[in-house]
């Protein structure tokens, strides 16, 4: 009759501890291997469930605005084009096409400084400060060697106007320099400006040799079709890890955001944004030979 009585409630036990096991591990598991993090909760002062346990997750507003950035800079060259070409007169020198060049640039070098700050963070939670820091200095050589090669390509079919130090070769040696940084926090929004400031500056300095193209001093004459010096464009970048500093620390969000990241229109531009650097190298390839589809004549045949 004593054992009877127990063993419904043994069972119900057992049940409620197997129930309570298979959620702790499904949470696991979307903690874990989910691309996206765990909807947060909305009440200020929230800390995100998936981001407490594992720094893996990515946060869908970063990839997202980077492919807003990356989509802007493919309408910006179709334009472009359009005028390089004589398909259709459109000033891109000045004017609206100007500055939505410079507000799409600014974006992605921003964006390039939040997303080395997260990493950082990443990977200080997983204690891969050394391989953090040999990782960011494999990808520095690697995207300056793909820059490179965009000099190179740029120097045998455009001629004048070939890209010397274009945004990919800013990115590369801004990966580099922004290492001393990332302790600073804050101040970067203060050396971030400093550099800015100082290019306002260094645009009334000529100089008579090319050597220092990288750093801002053009000769008189100097023309290229891509051109981001570090000094101001490396402000940008830094201004970005202050950024990631005072809205990701610790890899957590510091402001409440929904999770749109289960939308297909976010989503979309979420994975353009994390192929970012794919879709830069071959958009332009791409666009050429749709011109040349087209039936545009192009100045090297």
């Amino acid at each position: 009759m004593h054992e009877k009585h127990l063993k419904p409630a043994v069972l119900e036990t057992e049940e409620k501890d197997a129930g309570t096991m298979r959620g702790v591990r499904w949470h696991d598991w979307y903690c874990l291997y989910s691309k996206r993090e765990k909807p947060m909760d909305l009440s200020l002062g929230s800390r995100n469930a998936c981001m407490s346990e594992s720094p893996t997750v990515r946060f869908w507003e970063v990839d997202f605005l980077r492919g807003v950035a990356i989509l802007m800079m493919v309408l910006f060259h179709f334009v472009f084009d359009l005028n390089y070409f004589g398909i259709r007169s459109v000033e891109v020198h000045s004017g609206f096409w100007f500055y939505f060049a410079r507000l799409t640039a600014s974006l992605f070098l921003l964006l390039v400084g939040v997303s080395l700050v997260l990493s950082h963070f990443r990977a200080e939670r997983q204690g891969w400060t050394v391989q953090f820091r040999l990782r960011v200095l494999k990808r520095g050589i690697w995207i300056f060697c793909l820059a490179m090669g965009i000099t190179f390509v740029t120097y045998l079919f455009v001629g004048d106007g070939f890209i010397v130090f274009g945004v990919l070769h800013l990115i590369a040696v801004s990966l580099l320099l922004a290492l001393p940084f990332l302790r600073l926090h804050w101040l970067n929004f203060v050396f971030g400006l400093l550099f800015i400031l100082s290019g306002l500056f260094i645009q009334s300095i000529n100089v008579n040799y090319p050597w220092l193209l990288w750093l801002g001093l053009e000769p008189s004459g100097f023309y290229s079709l891509d051109y981001f010096p570090i000094v101001p464009w490396f402000g940008v970048v830094l201004t970005g890890v202050a950024t990631g500093d005072l809205f990701y620390g610790g890899y957590r969000r510091k402001i409440p955001l929904p999770d749109l990241g289960g939308s297909p229109f976010v989503g979309l531009l979420a994975f353009l944004g994390q192929n970012s650097l794919v879709i830069y190298l071959i958009h332009q390839p791409v666009l050429i030979a749709l011109f040349y589809l087209c039936g545009v004549s192009l100045p090297w045949n």
